[in-house]
């Protein structure tokens, strides 16, 4: 069976791998203060040319998710994020379980809007409602779209205007940085109150890197994540696996194979003739395909089923590549579909 279910599914790279294998025989500070963990941090503000952020290395995206906005948030205050965030679909009440409601704006392709924004302002009481103050965005989204360098402006101002804070959840931030070069760490440092980079879907075993832009904004957080079960006693295997996708560019050329493997997918589902729920421009493809077909294609790979369908003889399904993903992978699931 070929997999083309998730990016989490597949190993290491074999340079984070074999950096992890040169830490093993080595005796070092736990929780996060050895020099793996200090040597990644230093690689990360520099390639961010944000000396002054904080960052935090945690195990996953919903521990990050919940932590970063529990941190960022007072008890009244509230979220605002797209019907398809991965905070309101996959992340099984995670922020709500903080005590933090989501308000939930229209989206277009899975991206926010100043508008969709200002909507949600407009529909919440003062005092009797949840205080918005924090604007979730993934990038990519959940369509596989990206956020542009003008659109992030737009948001980051009206953010600034409005006295919202800009979260960007980043599990995905490799391929995002591959399809658009212009929105670069730096960039984001800029216009992001915080943001994660993630490494668990992007050649890390597992593993995020969670920044704060502003030190003001995480005062007390290592309490914080040390009482939600966020501290690893072992950190130095986080700090290793993102030395090594930060060093000689390798974690955006993961993210720009993982692309390239699924728009080489995404033609040949064109060609074949099959229609898209969305134009992706990341790693995540979107076709519609005949129940039958799909069926079919379930014999031999591993994906997931999408959405309800309107027609029930039309299955939409969704492929995700990889930086493990072969081109000879492709060409057989485009092969199938003839």
């Amino acid at each position: 069976m070929q997999w083309f279910e998730c990016d989490y599914a597949e190993g290491a790279h074999p340079r984070v791998l074999k950096a992890l294998i040169d830490s093993n025989a080595l005796s070092t500070p736990g929780y996060g203060e050895d020099a793996f963990c200090a040597r990644a941090k230093a690689l990360l503000r520099s390639q961010m040319q944000c000396e002054h952020c904080e960052i935090f290395f945690t195990m996953g995206g919903t521990q990050t998710n919940l932590l970063a906005i529990a941190q960022l948030l007072r008890p009244h205050q509230s979220v605002i994020c797209a019907q398809e965030g991965h905070i309101h679909t996959h992340e099984t009440g995670a922020i709500e379980a903080t005590g933090h409601q989501l308000l939930i704006a229209k989206d277009v392709d899975g991206k926010l809007t100043p508008d969709s924004i200002r909507a949600v302002l407009a529909a919440q009481m003062p005092i009797h409602a949840t205080q918005p103050k924090l604007v979730y965005l993934s990038q990519p989204t959940e369509w596989g779209t990206v956020y542009t360098r003008s659109e992030l402006s737009a948001l980051h101002a009206l953010c600034r205007e409005a006295g919202l804070l800009l979260y960007l959840d980043g599990a995905r931030l490799g391929c995002a940085l591959a399809a658009q070069p212009d929105v670069s760490l730096p960039f984001l440092a800029r216009v992001c109150d915080a943001f994660y980079i993630g490494g668990t879907k992007n050649g890390a075993l597992f593993g995020e890197a969670l920044v704060f832009t502003d030190p003001a904004l995480c005062r007390g957080f290592d309490y914080l994540r040390k009482q939600r079960g966020g501290l690893l006693a072992k950190g130095r295997l986080l700090g290793a696996q993102f030395e090594a996708l930060f060093t000689d560019g390798l974690y955006t050329q993961l993210g720009a194979h993982a692309n390239a493997m699924a728009r080489r997918l995404q033609d040949g589902i064109l060609a074949a003739g099959y229609p898209l729920l969305a134009p992706s421009a990341t790693n995540q493809v979107f076709p519609v395909l005949p129940k039958a077909l799909v069926e079919f294609l379930e014999t031999r790979y591993v994906f997931r089923r999408w959405g309800v369908p309107e027609d029930p003889e039309q299955v939409p399904i969704r492929l995700v590549t990889a930086f493990t993903t072969t081109p000879e992978a492709v060409d057989a699931l485009i092969a199938d579909l003839a």
